[in-house]
């Protein structure tokens, strides 16, 4: 049996912050999942990251305790009820700096209508749960859970594996745990494509 098949995925909330805090400690990783929310230049987020991580902690914090969109997403806890896995699932609303990036601004599968689209904009697993399903199962409870909160899409851009990309560096998701979930590419675009799933039929 996979470590996917024995994990419990449920939407974030508040009650997670620990366990989310202790996640993003563990993989050694400051952003505390802020960056898309972060509305200044990319070298004032490198010098955040490196010299005040707790602003990226509190913010994730707050965000939680007020179930904030900027929050949004599943958490997969395993048989001993630690936290190994983190999905930001966000309306396209709050993640307009993620579409807004110079790959993806003005690409003709962003046009229309943009309600109840929303974005996995980033994904976290412990490095020593790596490999063993637990992205996988992140986007299947993305898919069960999201139509609950108004989506009727989910979009993904993950990276095209390569040789030469180490595990976190895969930090919007790993191709492979969207394919096995039935997203599709909406555009080709190397080497990050555009992935979506359609939740609610039009």
């Amino acid at each position: 049996m996979s470590l996917g098949e024995t994990l419990r995925v449920e939407a974030a909330g508040a009650a997670h912050a620990a366990g989310l805090v202790a996640l993003f400690e563990a993989a050694g990783s400051p952003c505390y999942c802020r960056f898309w929310h972060f509305d200044d230049t990319n070298n004032a987020w490198l010098e955040r990251c490196a010299a005040s991580p707790e602003q990226n902690r509190a913010e994730l914090e707050a965000a939680l305790a007020s179930g904030s969109d900027e929050a949004r997403g599943v958490v997969a806890v395993d048989a001993r009820a630690t936290l190994v896995g983190w999905l930001k699932v966000a309306p396209a609303a709050v993640m307009a700096k993620a579409y807004d990036r110079r790959l993806y601004r003005k690409l003709p599968c962003f046009a229309g209508d943009r309600g109840g689209v929303f974005l996995v904009g980033c994904a976290l697993v412990h490095p020593s749960h790596r490999r063993r399903g637990v992205a996988t199962a992140l986007v299947a409870g993305a898919v069960r859970l999201a139509p609950a909160w108004g989506a009727r899409a989910l979009e993904a851009l993950p990276r095209r594996p390569s040789e030469a990309v180490r595990d976190d560096e895969l930090w919007t998701g790993p191709m492979g745990a969207f394919a096995r979930n039935g997203f599709a590419e909406v555009d080709t675009f190397a080497p990050y494509p555009v992935l979506r799933r359609e939740l609610v039929a039009r």
